[in-house]
């Protein structure tokens, strides 16, 4: 079997703590359009407006905060407040300078694993923000690279794992989301560990690729050095 030499973690809910600061927004603004949409109506007019606008924005809270007002402009009928579109731009701000809550086992794993594996991470959205995220949660020093990219597809895996590793053969991917940190790992033809975490983005569902040889699922990051130990010895 090709032997694990370069790792690459997810950041957002994988190391640190990201969607449950737009599940407290997404409340936030439930209560300023409250009498112009119902709650679950309001979250799905939302969701559509961030589906169709992550072309335009890509991932995270600027194209949130854009997808926001556009949601105020339709329930209202073009009628919403200055007042309401001044408290979402700062509903935004306030989501871009929230201070960074590492994930329980992540700076001790990393610390564990660093050495002894190329360590990467591979995070997608606002290039600003991440960087910031990154800078403020004092795990930057572990990594020997770091990739902010506009999305996640099995290209992406490939010309990363090639970059900064022995290819994607050689390479495991972590990551709280199946749709865009293990499925299309796994098709470049790296093992896809995946960590879930209970507020992970719908817009991130699908469903786990249990007939893959090189797909695992863990509880926590802590389990991630005895996971390499076991695939040592494994044949994929």
């Amino acid at each position: 079997m090709a032997a694990v030499t370069t790792i690459g973690f997810d950041a957002d809910d994988t190391l640190w703590q990201n969607e449950q600061f737009f599940r407290l927004t997404e409340e936030r603004f439930q209560a300023l359009l409250a009498e112009y949409a119902a709650p679950d109506d309001l979250v799905f007019r939302l969701l559509e407006a961030e589906k169709r606008n992550l072309a335009h924005y890509g991932f995270g809270i600027k194209g949130f905060t854009l997808s926001m007002i556009e949601t105020a402009v339709e329930v209202t009928e073009g009628r919403v407040p200055a007042a309401v579109i001044a408290q979402i731009l700062e509903a935004g701000r306030e989501m871009l300078s929230h201070p960074v809550e590492t994930l329980p086992h992540a700076a001790e794993t990393l610390a564990g694993l660093a050495g002894d594996y190329r360590i990467v991470l591979i995070t997608k959205g606002d290039l600003f923000d991440q960087e910031r995220k990154l800078a403020q949660s004092g795990l930057g020093d572990f990594f020997d690279a770091v990739e902010i990219v506009s999305d996640k597809s099995t290209a992406t895996y490939e010309r990363i794992f090639a970059r900064h590793g022995d290819g994607a053969e050689h390479a495991m991917m972590i990551g709280n989301s199946l749709k865009s940190d293990v499925v299309p790992a796994i098709r470049a033809g790296s093992w896809g560990v995946f960590v879930p975490h209970p507020l992970t983005w719908v817009f991130e569902h699908v469903e786990p690729p249990l007939g893959e040889p090189r797909f695992r699922e863990l509880v926590h990051l802590g389990e991630l050095p005895e996971l390499l130990e076991k695939i040592g010895s494994v044949s994929v």
